[in-house]
């Protein structure tokens, strides 16, 4: 009998396609490329930012339709930044109920929130 060891699964898109099972496009150079340059980057950011909270989803809204073609890759990780916080503490932030601290208070997530904030 010939054995063999056992294969695994691996799913590879052609680059640029996106893939379901990764949840975007299956490229590793992604880092490389600007969010301006790359309209999915844009489109993924902008889904991201839907939230559970009406009020949330409507300050987002506004700030795409403003300042979406304008942020820099800088914004970009600072808006990732602040989507990774629950609902309620990101609305906080977005009503000027609390002020960001610790690794908040960096210059270009201050910069975004004062953007979110106006938008």
């Amino acid at each position: 009998m010939n054995e063999q060891p056992p294969r695994s699964l691996s799913f590879a898109a052609p680059e640029g396609a996106v893939s379901t099972l990764g949840g975007g496009p299956a490229r590793t150079d992604m880092n490389e490329t600007s969010h301006q340059s790359d309209p999915l980057r844009r489109a993924r950011l902008r889904w991201r930012a839907r939230r559970g909270l009406l009020e949330n989803d409507l300050i987002f809204e506004r700030f795409f339709s403003r300042y979406e073609h304008d942020l820099s890759d800088a914004d970009v990780g600072a808006l990732t930044r602040l989507l990774e916080l629950s609902d309620n503490d990101l609305m906080d932030l977005l009503l000027v109920r609390k002020e960001p601290e610790g690794d908040l208070g960096d210059p270009d997530v201050i910069r975004v929130l004062e953007l979110l904030r106006n938008a």
